[in-house]
């Protein structure tokens, strides 16, 4: 394992906030809106990372309540951090098996994205010692597994409902840059694995207008057999099928949890690493805080400490 990734999962950690929840009641939407809000103890111009969650196996890691190793890194590292729980959550399919949209939502994840961005005033005030701070002009998504596929729609790609045959556009203009985490890749014939029929909003997705900066982050051993045998170069697609500016950061040996963002020591992980998410997130951290200020020269540091040498995290491409 080299010195680099080690050192980034040993460092000292920065003091971080953590407030839950945040409830925002949201006209038509069937429960209210509940949100974590992660922030670093200190600074100002704080920059916002919305980070939508995936499905998975666990009940509280599709919530506001997962992906604290990621979100904890992120704060760490000067960013504001707004998870919501999404009406997909598994806390809350009991409550709302039979509500159109169920099981996964897909469209009004997307709009909960909005939501938090409409009320982004209010969530600032609620959050103690957070009022002031935080730089409403700077807004990433980021997304994990489904949780990609939301903000992917968020970044410019499209989909079409396939109860009504309409194309939907829910790009949000106010999110400035995004990750996306092993997100589901291009659909068509190639959907022939046991879940996709479960997901047919994955089957239109069309890239081509997802024209925002996007690091896409994709594990080379993610081999979602569940949707398609294609193998691990599914989860590249919204790289290599998307418009520039994209750059793909390819992690080696990382399956479909990345080494463990969606939980500390969760089952679910098969990758377990500690230093692979350790260095994912400085990875992501540096190529937000160069998108927000293009002078800075984090992402370069970043890249070259985690990515060449002897023994590199992963491979990065640029378009």
């Amino acid at each position: 394992m080299s010195t680099s990734t080690d050192t980034a999962a040993l460092a000292p950690p920065a003091p971080v906030l953590s407030y839950s929840p945040v409830v925002l009641s949201v006209p038509g939407r069937p429960v209210d809106l509940e949100v974590r809000v992660s922030a670093p103890a200190t600074g100002t111009g704080l920059p916002v990372i919305l980070l939508s969650h995936g499905h998975g196996g666990s009940n509280n890691l599709s919530s506001l309540n997962g992906y604290a190793p990621l979100a904890n890194l992120w704060a760490a590292a000067g960013f504001v951090v707004v998870q919501p729980t999404h009406l997909s959550s598994r806390t809350l399919s009991d409550r709302l098996a039979d509500t159109p949209g169920a099981p996964l939502f897909w469209r009004s994840r997307a709009e909960d994205m909005s939501h938090i961005l409409d009320r982004l005033d209010e969530i600032e005030k609620t959050v103690p010692q957070l009022a002031g701070r935080v730089d409403h002009d700077r807004v990433a998504v980021a997304g994990h597994s489904l949780g990609g596929h939301t903000a992917g729609l968020l970044l410019g790609a499209r989909s079409t409902d396939p109860d009504t045959g309409e194309e939907v556009n829910l790009t949000e203009p106010r999110i400035k840059a995004g990750v996306l985490l092993a997100a589901p890749g291009r659909g068509g014939d190639i959907l022939n694995g046991p879940m996709a029929a479960m997901t047919p909003f994955f089957h239109t997705t069309d890239f081509s207008t997802m024209t925002t900066p996007t690091l896409v982050v994709a594990g080379d051993m993610d081999d979602s057999r569940h949707f398609t045998d294609i193998g691990p170069e599914w989860h590249a697609d919204p790289y290599r099928l998307a418009p520039s500016p994209k750059t793909l950061l390819t992690l080696f040996g990382a399956e479909h949890l990345l080494g463990g963002i969606s939980g500390y020591d969760a089952d679910e992980t098969t990758d377990e690493s500690p230093a692979r998410v350790a260095a994912l997130g400085r990875l992501t951290a540096a190529y937000l805080r160069t998108r927000f200020r293009p002078g800075d020269h984090a992402w370069q540091a970043a890249c070259e400490a985690l990515t060449t040498g002897a023994d590199p995290v992963g491979r990065i491409e640029s378009k």
